[in-house]
């Protein structure tokens, strides 16, 4: 069949949206008519060259949809469910699954390459076969994915507030809930009041935090961490450090979270110097794949037994939270319609990002004419 999607053609080009060809589903797969889409910046990544991927592709791992069809042996879902996305999806089986980190699903490892797990595409365009960002792909109208990587929702919520609970909402929250593992009355601190940061700062604040810190030099940003909780904010770390020492009477955060759009090694000695001792900090933000140099103190990390940590999906396990956090919305608890700043047609992907890079969004949705 045919859709229109966004292909990302070579790394710095703009995202091109065209007609591409769509293969059906094969035993395991469910195609999914996708409603919405979130632009994560994961995906812009990939327009960077930070994160390594196979080219052509079309990206989107955050959406929400509706199934339309599903080849052999699928159990999880049938067609006319309303299902989000998962942007690491969990076999049950494998090692990690089997002792609770589903988020480092082999099966996830092996989808993150783009292609089925046959190790072929479904998508192609100009005589060539394009993959998806982790075999997703919601920047389309239509996709095929395994059905390990949806969960079906109830048909009432709303599809684009859905979307975000494919990636970012749960990557936030589980940095500040499950890595970070805030416990009531401690201090935290975010550094990055994104689509990722501003939900490690609601995760906090469920979780009990007393203190939260957001850190942002965008005033936009720092002006709406304080809607999803945020108690103080901070335009840098440096000033911030200076703010927690206050605040706490120089005992310090007992966690800091860096949820930054793009990580450096030189952020790590600052990170941990907002933490006290004991301290965890929590490197959520993806870097460049090529670095490889950190500075820190490691006299500072043992003698202090600090701790800092790195985390994927925020060690969520998809199958479990994401419901939880759509359960969290109905009550009132989580905020996901505050989350979105502006909604985009697919045309206009390439404004969505350039917004997203001027600091003038949270997130941005796509929504797909169909």
């Amino acid at each position: 069949m045919k859709t229109k999607a966004a292909v990302l053609w070579n790394v710095g080009d703009p995202w091109s949206v065209e007609e591409v060809d769509l293969d059906p589903p094969k035993a395991g797969e469910v195609l999914i008519r996708v409603v919405a889409a979130g632009l994560c910046h994961s995906d812009d990544h990939l327009t960077t060259g930070d994160m390594p991927s196979v080219l052509p592709m079309v990206a989107g791992h955050e959406g929400a949809g509706i199934v339309e069809e599903v080849g052999p042996n699928v159990t999880r879902v049938r067609p006319g469910d309303h299902v989000v996305v998962m942007f690491m999806p969990s076999c049950g089986h494998c090692r990690w699954c089997a002792t609770g980190r589903t988020n480092l699903c082999d099966l996830g490892g092996s989808l993150m390459m783009g292609v089925g797990v046959d190790g072929t595409s479904r998508l192609h365009a100009r005589g060539k076969d394009v993959t998806t960002m982790c075999f997703l792909g919601t920047f389309s109208q239509y996709a095929v994915l395994h059905e390990a990587s949806v969960i079906k929702i109830d048909d009432d919520l709303p599809m684009d507030a859905a979307a975000l609970v494919a990636c970012g909402v749960p990557t936030g929250f589980g940095s500040a809930v499950h890595t970070a593992g805030v416990r009531p009355g401690e201090a935290v601190v975010v550094v990055g009041a994104g689509g990722v940061g501003m939900n490690a700062i609601q995760g906090a604040r469920i979780a009990g935090a007393e203190l939260i810190i957001a850190v942002d030099p965008v005033e936009f940003k720092r002006d709406q961490a304080k809607v999803f909780g945020a108690t103080h904010t901070s335009p840098s770390m440096a000033q911030a450090t200076e703010l927690v020492r206050e605040l706490t009477r120089g005992v310090m955060a007992d966690a800091a979270i860096l949820t930054v759009g793009v990580a450096h090694g030189d952020q790590i000695a600052p990170l941990l110097g907002l933490v006290s001792k004991g301290g965890r900090a929590v490197v959520t933000a993806v870097a460049p794949a090529v670095e490889t140099d950190v500075t820190l103190s490691l006299f500072d990390l043992t003698i202090f037994q600090k701790e800092l940590r790195g985390t994927l999906f925020g060690a969520s396990n998809g199958q479990a939270d994401i419901p939880r956090l759509l359960s969290l919305y109905r009550s009132g608890q989580l905020k996901l319609d505050e989350l979105i700043t502006t909604r985009y047609t697919l045309d206009e992907i390439n404004t969505g990002y350039d917004d997203m890079r001027a600091g003038r969004n949270i997130r941005g949705v796509i929504l797909h004419g169909h």
